[in-house]
């Protein structure tokens, strides 16, 4: 995800600061990791530097001076350039849960990766039934319902690989052992 892209698909809505940014972000993208303020404001600063963002006033409601900033011109360019390219699909492979258990086959052998294959397999199925539970929520908005698909679509991928993996470990177990 990139943070300035997003920042700036928050200022279409019209200016805001780093306080109201990071809490739109954190609600209109519920299953994203939350960012920090200090990533908001650094953020804010590179867009500024770069003419995508503007100084657009400055308000002291019940606390401390806020600055908000506004979309410009080129901001808005930059934003619909993005919102516009396709996204690659990954070129590599670089998820933990492979690398664990290409590493454990090749350091424990295949009674210690079928262990881990089963444990995870368990694992990712307990989380797809929390998403599930998710998208039933009478309170579940739109974003966390979308945020959820999203996730369960992930999971299911690896699910069927998890699957797909284990039956091979065990066949390659089976011949070792012939």
């Amino acid at each position: 995800m990139s943070t300035s892209h997003v920042l700036l698909g928050l200022l279409c809505a019209g200016p805001q600061h780093g306080y109201e940014l990071k809490k739109a972000h954190d609600e209109r993208l519920p299953r994203a990791k939350p960012l920090a303020y200090g990533q908001v404001y650094a953020t804010l600063g590179r867009l500024e530097r770069d003419g995508l963002v503007e100084q657009s006033g400055q308000d002291q409601e019940g606390g401390p001076e806020r600055t908000s900033y506004a979309l410009t011109d080129a901001g808005r360019e930059k934003l619909i350039e993005w919102l516009g390219a396709v996204e690659p699909p990954a070129p590599y492979v670089s998820s933990a849960l492979f690398a664990k258990v290409v590493v454990s086959l090749l350091a424990s052998g295949t009674t210690a990766a079928t262990d881990y294959l089963v444990a995870q397999r368990a694992a990712h199925t307990i989380r797809l039934r929390e998403l599930t539970a998710v998208k039933t929520t009478p309170e579940a908005s739109a974003g966390d319902v979308v945020a959820a698909d999203y996730a369960i679509a992930h999971l299911d991928a690896d699910l069927r690989w998890l699957q797909t993996t284990l039956l091979r470990v065990v066949d390659l177990h089976q011949e070792v052992i012939s």
